[in-house]
Parts: C-alpha cells; structure tokens; sequence
C-alpha cells in the first residue's frame, strides 16, 4: 500500500496517463448546466453578461468537450469564441472556435496569454483543481491527508506546511479533532494565474461552493461514476471534486447564480398558451426555455451556485487571494 498526499492522487487520478478526463467522456458520468436543456439558457446568461461589460468574446476554462462553447456559437455565431481543456479540440467544434489544449487542473496552456476583449469564464472549473486534503487530530493539529491511489485507504501524515496552515486559519476554521477542510490556496492561484493573462477583460468563476459563514465540517472531497456517487477512490475510474471555498479567490463581486440571472435579466416567464395554436413549435421552446431557468435559479440547486466577478483584472502583476463574505 502506498500513501501519498491527496493532492498528488488527484491529479494523477484525473489528469495523468490513463487519467479520468483523458479517457472518458466526463458527460456519461455527471451532467453540469452546460448540458441540454440547461446550456442554451447558461449561454444566454453569458452573452448578457459580456454585453453589460461591453466584450465581445468569450473563453471558456475547462471547457470539457465544448458543449457550453457549441451553445454559445448558436446564440452569437459571429462572435470570437475559445475553449481551453486538458482534452485535444472536440469533434465537431464549429470552424472559427478557438482551442487550446493544456496539461489539465491548475496549469494553464502557454499560449493562453494577452487576453483582450473578452468575458473569461470558468465554470466548475476551480472544483476539479487538486488542492491538499488536511483533517484535525484528535491534538488539535490538522494533518495532511494521505490516500492510497489503489484502495482510497487515508491515513494523516505531516502538519500543514505554514502557508497551507495561514489559509486554513484565515478561511477555514476546523473545530473538532475529524473535522475536514480542502485548502484553496491551489485555486487562489490557478484563479490569480488566469487573471493575469488577462489584458483586457473581465472573468467570473461559477462554481459549486461555500463562505465563511457556511463552511462544512466535514469537507467535500465526492466522487461520481455513471452518474451516481461512490466512494472516493483517486484510480481514474470516477470523477473527483471538492466544493471551492469562493471567499478566498481574488473578486470585486460575488453573487449567487439566481441573483446573477436577475441581474442581466434572464428570468422564467410562463409561455401564453394562446400562442401554442399558433406556433406550437416555438411554444415549446419557450416552456423548455422557461424550465431551464428556472432550474438554474432554484435557490435548493443551481441557483446555489456562486459567481466570482473580476471586473478588470489588474495587468501589473497576478491579483493576491483575499477574503470576504460572499
């Protein structure tokens, strides 16, 4: 048995040789608000935002197999589109799209640089970004998380190195001897290293996650496969995520996604049945389009989701993790 930091298992897990983005089509095993029916409306929702901040393309981070990029393109196909995932370009990806291929978690393509004129979105990108896995002992002290890659077996292995230890205390305060935290300073600097490719541009993080007031005791760490969870296993059978800790990522703003629709105005209006004996095509679509919002602003679902906002990313040097609310 071999343990090693959870961390380490993870990215291997997810992004090595063999690993669980590479060889799977991630959409057989989770559905995210990229997907149909979902998709057209997050798009929707995008493009207002990028036209509230007067910019004119988008690059979407993790962009999976270009399923919120294919949507994007059919609500604004003359506009500059490009996506970036661990994955080589998707078959199908409409011609004029950009793609950018990069080692996959934190680190981002080389060429992904001097960005201008555009919206940066990650979207649950963050939450599939490895970060170290500590738990209290039974002294108080919180340990790394050791894992072995095989059986998912843990064992607690060093004190948290001191910067690890200073964003813990700053972000996420442990109680009880089991209680768990993901340390988020890993995505604190992927998210710092994105802005800083950013010459001119605003970005938003959307992602599934937690402030200080609402941290959770025993961390977050899941794994799914086919669609339902298991047991966190880091062997590249299933997928692994772990809620971000939104607070501690650089931001001007942050809201909820219900409140981010309200803001650029994409709301769930009930189609006029009288209209269906006219054109039952396109009363359907809007039924479906009403749907989708609607579960993408339920305040017990997606509209949970918080959106980070970078207005205009300082382009002196890459911004520092800070705190807040949210």
């Amino acid at each position: 048995m071999t343990l090693i930091p959870w961390e380490q298992a993870w990215q291997q897990a997810l992004y090595g040789d063999g690993g669980f983005y590479r060889r799977r089509v991630p959409a057989r095993h989770f559905a995210t608000a990229t997907h149909p029916p979902l998709g057209p409306v997050l798009a929707e929702a995008v493009w207002r935002c990028a036209d509230l901040l007067e910019l004119s393309g988008v690059v979407d981070i993790g962009a999976g197999r270009g399923e919120l990029i294919h949507a994007l393109h059919r609500h604004r196909p003359d506009r500059p589109l490009t996506g970036v995932d661990v994955v080589t370009r998707p078959h199908g990806l409409p011609d004029g799209v950009g793609w950018l291929q990069g080692p996959g978690g934190a680190p981002l393509p080389d060429e992904l640089t001097g960005l201008r004129d555009v919206l940066v979105i990650a979207h649950e990108w963050l939450d599939v970004v490895p970060c170290t896995v500590a738990q209290l002992d039974d002294d108080g002290v919180a340990r790394v998380v050791l894992v072995d890659p095989q059986t998912g077996i843990e064992a607690l292995g060093d004190p948290l190195v001191e910067c690890d230890h200073e964003w813990q205390q700053r972000y996420w305060p442990l109680a009880a001897p089991g209680d768990r935290v993901e340390i988020g300073l890993s995505r604190d600097r992927a998210w710092a290293d994105l802005l800083a490719r950013i010459s001119h541009g605003s970005a938003i993080a959307i992602d599934d996650g937690h402030v200080l007031l609402d941290r959770p005791h025993g961390g977050t760490l899941a794994a799914y496969r086919a669609g339902e969870p298991v047991r966190a296993v880091p062997d590249g059978s299933c997928d692994l995520s772990a809620r971000v800790a939104m607070d501690s990522l650089y931001h001007d703003e942050i809201h909820t996604q219900t409140a981010a629709f309200e803001w650029f105005g994409v709301r769930s209006t009930v189609p006029d049945l009288r209209a269906a004996r006219c054109d039952e095509a396109d009363h359907r679509r809007r039924v479906e389009r009403s749907g989708a919002v609607a579960t993408l602003t339920d305040p017990a679902g997606f509209g949970a989701f918080r959106w980070v906002i970078v207005r205009q990313p300082r382009a002196s040097a890459p911004p520092q993790p800070r705190g807040g609310q949210g």
